[in-house]
């Protein structure tokens, strides 16, 4: 019926049914057979035809008045919408953690408002997952098992993770050779990663443990600046400490020993992503296929 009434008001709008098929690219016959549709429908003639003029019966002229604002702000909302939709520009708004925002995604947000200087990208940054339907988030970057069935998701890449310490503390307190020797060093606990897992070289035998730290702090960063002063072992994201591990000011530990790797997803609430939210989640999955410190496969030399 919609599409009945906007014939009938271009009907209206162009003075004629020849003229108002020409504009809409249909034969004549077609509108006259939907506009006697749409008046049997309403139970009223819209509209007085003779061979020589066209115009609105006072019931017709009373449905035009009322609706044609009705087709006009439809329109332009579609138009906004398709707009919204369909064009790579207006406020993105994402949620992502602060550690891997800061550090090794930061990249990827730069290069991508460059390459798309009309977004306005909104990051709201924390450790935790914050939740996407209560911010209005367009999308978020997760690590971890993602089970939110509401939320569909693309896996980015890979973090590993790592045990490091200072030269300076393995020199003062040695290295351990088993991850039960432990427990007889000092140790920096970084939370969300609470708990330390270890598979031996020959995958027979898997370490879990909850380790109480000399330090237990919720910040990575500062964990990784307080293990490169000598303060003790941490257990963190490769991702975090790779640039102290290049430049020596950290060193693996227990390098042998296999080490879990945490996922890193994207997520998001629309069944139909907008092109711009499109945009960036190839922009970050490109990314990070780029970038060895993400992927899959046997350890990075040091």
């Amino acid at each position: 019926m919609f599409d009945d009434l906007a014939l009938f008001v271009s009907i209206v709008d162009h003075g004629s049914l020849q003229a108002a098929a020409r504009h809409a690219n249909l034969p004549a016959a077609t509108l006259t057979r939907r506009l006697q549709k749409l008046e049997a429908t309403l139970g009223c003639q819209l509209l007085l035809r003779s061979a020589r003029s066209l115009k609105p019966t006072p019931e017709g002229l009373l449905y035009y008045e009322q609706c044609r604002p009705l087709l006009t702000a439809l329109t332009q909302a579609t138009a906004t919408l398709d707009d919204d939709l369909n064009q790579i520009k207006g406020t993105l708004r994402v949620l992502a953690p602060l550690n891997l925002s800061r550090g090794l995604l930061g990249p990827a947000y730069a290069s991508f408002m460059a390459a798309w200087p009309e977004i306005r990208l909104e990051l709201s940054l924390s450790n935790r997952n914050e939740d996407v339907w209560r911010h209005g988030a367009d999308l978020a970057i997760r690590v971890g098992p993602q089970d939110d069935p509401k939320l569909r998701q693309r896996r980015l890449g890979v973090i590993g993770i790592v045990l490091v310490a200072s030269p300076a503390y393995l020199a003062e307190h040695g290295a351990p050779t088993h991850p039960h020797e432990l427990e007889a060093h000092r140790l920096i606990v970084a939370s969300p990663i609470s708990t330390w897992r270890f598979t031996s070289p020959d995958g027979k035998e898997t370490i879990e443990m909850q380790p109480q730290g000399q330090c237990d702090v919720n910040d990575i960063e500062l964990a990784a600046s307080l293990a490169e002063a000598g303060q003790g072992l941490l257990y963190c994201p490769r991702t975090l400490c790779h640039a102290a591990l290049e430049a020596g000011r950290l060193v693996r530990v227990l390098p042998e020993w296999q080490t879990p790797q945490r996922t890193i997803y994207a997520v998001w609430p629309q069944q139909q992503l907008p092109r711009k939210v499109r945009a960036l989640l190839e922009h970050l999955a490109e990314f990070a296929a780029a970038n060895a410190l993400l992927q899959d496969g046997p350890e990075l030399p040091v």
